[in-house]
């Protein structure tokens, strides 16, 4: 099957969705596909080997640029690809935290209106390249907010198009009201001309079918997978310690672990929070809390204030902020974790770090929304608390601190359920199965 699948590129970070649009097409291409993963406004970037083609559509400068200047919304395609160079747009990536909310939105809109849009040129390029040097049999967006090329794509190439569904409310709420308020207009109506969607949980195709006004049942569930090559295999475990092979324990204190991007969304200030009440509750033992995870520039003064928190309450010694640049040192991390938490403030549609850490046999204490209790149920790997509750937080990690029986129960259960069925094979056969479905 030749499969045309279209990402968007997050500036030089490392983000859920890149990761998991990297391994689902590495995975098409291992099942003996034609699977082509095409990267939009940056270049994308993951901790594993890149798949995508080395060609970047959407250019981001070439975007702005035509967002402000009707001069560069004509000039030659031969000057635009000079402005496409993937090494010209990571340079410039690192800077684009500092663009105006207000800018980004009206950038935003001008993408949803398609050919009615200043990015006209842009959906020519994408159109004519797919129609004349791949020739897709199917398409798949990975996200619904490049959905202003759709009805450009169909016309062209009349074949499927499909969305995925993997956060794009996220960034829609960031967008000021009024700007809001017509994304979502402008999404609905795009949203009428996909063939089908796929989301990466039972829980966010219930959100987004009302959120985008889609009908329930053009929207499938493929929960993500992951390539475990390169994480632990399942250990037997060790009956008289309660513990899995490998991790048994290691002579150091209990250990806390925070893996993910390093931003207020992500729910860091709680997990330290829950840290403090922790450390203060009667009878505790050794313990400390390691982070790690993307940190972008904008967010190091988060982080440093969370540093300056932990010092005024005298816990500084017993935190670590831990560099893990790719995806052996993120496993060797992982692997040095007896429980990991990332207490999202927001309703997270995928969860890949709660399957990274149950696949190296490290149990878990999460929300109660968004997609984790339907992560925790089908792999019985950890716990479940209230939202933005760090006192309910703080019991949850205590209950795992002190009983080491419960917590070498829930690794081995969480580790055997993901090798078993969270692997990036069965998330690429699901999705083909789905590709059929609209091919027939």
């Amino acid at each position: 099957m030749r499969i045309a699948y279209i990402t968007a590129g997050a500036g030089g970070m490392l983000c859920g969705s890149c990761l998991h649009d990297n391994t689902l097409v590495a995975a098409l291409q291992s099942l003996g596909h034609d699977a082509l993963l095409i990267p939009t406004y940056t270049p994308t970037r993951t901790d594993e080997e890149n798949v995508s083609i080395g060609r970047v559509f959407f250019g981001g400068i070439n975007v702005f640029l035509q967002q402000k200047s009707a001069l560069f919304r004509h000039t030659p395609w031969f000057l635009d690809r000079l402005l496409d160079a993937p090494g010209l747009l990571r340079w410039v990536s690192r800077f684009a935290v500092n663009t105006e909310a207000q800018e980004l939105a009206d950038l935003t809109l001008s993408m949803l209106r398609g050919e009615h849009g200043h990015q006209r040129k842009e959906i020519d390029k994408l159109a004519g390249w797919l129609e004349t040097d791949v020739r897709p049999e199917i398409i798949n967006l990975t996200a619904v907010l490049l959905s202003g090329v759709v009805h450009k794509l169909r016309e062209r190439l009349k074949v499927p198009v499909l969305g995925t569904l993997q956060g794009d409310d996220i960034f829609l709420e960031a967008l000021p009201d009024e700007a809001r308020r017509q994304a979502l207009e402008l999404l609905r109506e795009n949203c009428r001309e996909f063939a089908g969607f796929i989301a990466t949980s039972r829980y966010y195709a219930d959100f987004m079918a009302e959120y985008l006004a889609i009908p329930r049942e053009k929207i499938h569930v493929v929960y993500p997978g992951l390539d475990l090559r390169r994480h632990s295999n399942p250990c037997p475990r060790n009956e008289e310690s309660g513990q899995t092979g490998m991790f048994a324990p290691r002579g150091q204190p209990f250990t806390i672990g925070y893996f993910a991007r390093i931003c207020p969304e992500k729910g860091l200030h709680q997990l330290i929070e829950a840290f403090g009440l922790l450390k203060q509750m009667p009878g505790v033992g050794k313990c400390r809390l390691r982070v790690s995870g993307w940190l972008g520039e904008n967010n190091k003064h988060y982080l440093e204030g969370l540093r300056q928190a932990l010092k005024d309450k005298g816990l500084a010694e017993h935190f670590e902020h831990v560099e893990a640049p790719d995806h052996a040192s993120k496993v060797h991390f992982l692997q040095s974790l007896d429980v990991l938490s990332v207490p999202t403030v927001y309703r997270e549609p995928k969860g890949l770090y709660v399957l990274e850490a149950l696949a190296n046999g490290v149990p878990v204490v999460q929300p109660r929304h968004g997609s984790f209790p339907e992560l925790i149920e089908a792999t019985g790997g950890g716990l479940l608390v209230e939202p933005n509750d760090p006192a309910d937080l703080a019991n949850a990690l205590w209950r795992l601190m002190d009983n080491a029986v419960e917590r070498a129960t829930l690794a081995q259960a969480g580790q055997r359920a993901v090798h078993e069925r969270f692997h990036a094979r069965g998330m690429a056969e699901q999705t083909l199965a789905i590709y059929r479905n609209y091919l027939a």
